[in-house]
């Protein structure tokens, strides 16, 4: 039997102090993107459509084309796939799943008949999969359009800040004594 010994205390810090420098490495990285607001946002929503389909491995390659084709920012086409994660996946594809059986109005049901024949598995897969990525096209296109808004809004916000407080840099401090 093998023992995994817990670090101590000063690595445990390094080692957290290294996560954390890494993750606003590039949650500024993201922030600070050059490019028009617009293409920065189709690249946030590029990802977020992409990032809705079950493709494990094939997301971010696809929010790439996507952000190519529309001529969105890579970058934060690559972060938007990051909407489906290792703690998203099973909501989200339920979710999608779900609304996929709504618009076909016919519920998926599977029994122990169908593993009786290769053509009636493959039916019952076949129709768990249009199922599925119905949904998801669905459900992708409505989370695009909102993350386009969204981090349009949030990108103009977050620029106007920054320029009032650089702005604010560069002024004298008032006298008040006068």
């Amino acid at each position: 039997m093998v023992t995994v010994k817990p670090l101590p205390h000063k690595q445990f810090k390094y080692v957290l102090s290294r996560w954390r420098r890494w993750i606003r490495y590039w949650y500024l990285k993201v922030l600070r993107q050059e490019g028009t607001p617009e293409a920065i946002a189709r690249g946030w929503a590029c990802g977020a459509f992409a990032g809705s389909f079950p493709l494990f491995g094939l997301q971010t390659i696809i929010g790439l084309l996507l952000a190519t084709v529309f001529n969105g920012n890579k970058l934060t086409a690559a972060a938007g796939t990051w909407v489906s994660n290792p703690l998203t996946y099973v909501p989200i594809f339920y979710f999608n799943f779900q609304v996929g059986e709504v618009l076909l109005q016919q519920p998926i049901t599977f029994d122990e008949a169908q593993l009786e024949s290769w053509s009636d598995l493959s039916l019952a897969g076949m129709n768990f999969i249009s199922t599925l990525f119905i949904g998801c096209t669905v459900v992708g296109v409505g989370l695009a359009v909102a993350v386009y808004f969204l981090s349009l809004w949030l990108i103009y916000r977050w620029r106007s800040l920054r320029a009032t407080r650089q702005f604010q840099r560069r002024q004298p401090p008032h006298d008040h004594h006068r």
